[in-house]
């Protein structure tokens, strides 16, 4: 296993370096530093000088990749892929357009992500699974035939739908929580009732849908028949073999989540006007403030593949029988 570790682990690097190239070069064909820096000054009255001026200061003066008039290694060191994109494998993240520090807005936003997505996360684990048990309890029965249709209907539903109609029942018709916005402290809990529910309830459907069918599968399974025929009652056998088996499947697959809950949500966040990583990001794309994005890619890959050696993990620990090699 060490050796399967440090294998995924020396794979890392070459991922993110492909990742961040890819980024810094779909970024330079759309926008040039001349038209970010249009962007940031004001299309109009801007004049070559300001241009070169905001260049300048922001280190966009240099060539992309390759420097001609540079000797020696700094062909390759005094350009804007290296300064603005390389740094971050030591997590230089630099500033921002606007000059604010790209890490201490990170730090900064990390809690409110994390505030709506550890809710949403635990809860709508919960939610799902016992919804889950509940129609494999009842399985080909009327409530089953329901339940499976509820489920298709709300997966077929734009979580755009969720959001915009959350906040319009119970925001402006029922006046229950804020529409939008956050508050510190204790007083941070109201504006975040709602964003929790909705991920919540939006989803129920998906998530049900799959662990129904490895539920039902497993209740299928000869050590399950053989277990009711034992005398184990049906709740029981649902418990004690159905529940214990179908979460191997399941907890492996929600490990790969985890690390992603650091980036927070981009649509419930903007919709919502919650200060975390998924506005910052939006804001940013937004902005066409690169220095921003290239960060939030890097570290999104960075946790990505952090959940995916996670995942390769469990497996041996749910699973004694799997070794990885």
């Amino acid at each position: 296993m060490l050796a399967y570790i440090v294998r995924r682990l020396l794979y890392a690097p070459l991922i993110l370096f492909g990742v961040n190239l890819l980024t810094f070069a779909l970024f330079f064909v759309v926008n040039t530093p001349d038209d970010m820096a249009r962007m940031q000054l004001g299309a109009k009255r801007v004049t070559p000088e300001a241009i070169e001026r905001w260049k300048l200061e922001r280190g966009y003066d240099k060539p992309l990749f390759f420097n001609a008039g540079a000797e020696g290694g700094e062909r390759l060191s005094r350009t804007i892929f290296f300064e603005k994109s390389l740094r971050m494998f030591v997590f230089d993240f630099g500033r921002a357009d606007d000059g604010r520090d790209i890490a201490n807005e990170i730090w900064t936003r990390m809690g409110p992500s994390l505030a709506i997505a550890l809710p949403t996360f635990v809860l709508g684990l919960l939610v799902t699974v016992s919804f889950a048990l509940l129609l494999v309890f009842f399985r080909g029965s009327y409530l089953d035939f329901q339940g499976v249709v509820l489920c298709v209907a709300m997966m077929s539903i734009s979580g755009l739908f969720y959001i915009i109609g959350g906040q319009w029942l119970v925001s402006k018709v029922l006046h229950l929580v804020p529409i939008s916005g956050y508050g510190q402290g204790v007083d941070a809990g109201r504006f975040l009732v709602l964003p929790v529910v909705i991920g919540v309830v939006a989803g129920i459907g998906a998530s049900t849908r799959w662990y129904r069918t490895i539920f039902m599968e497993e209740a299928g399974r000869d050590y399950v028949r053989t277990a009711r025929a034992k005398g184990l009652s049906e709740l029981q056998a649902l418990f004690r073999h159905v529940l214990k088996n179908g979460m191997i499947p399941i907890l492996t697959g929600v490990v790969v989540v985890i690390p992603s809950l650091f980036m927070g949500s981009l649509i419930t966040e903007s919709f919502f006007g919650i200060p975390g990583l998924g506005s910052y990001t939006i804001d940013a794309i937004n902005a066409q403030d690169f220095p921003v994005v290239r960060v939030m890619v890097f570290i999104g890959s960075l946790l990505y593949i952090a959940g995916l050696i996670l995942t390769d993990l469990s497996y041996t620990l749910v699973d004694p029988r799997v070794r990885l090699e």
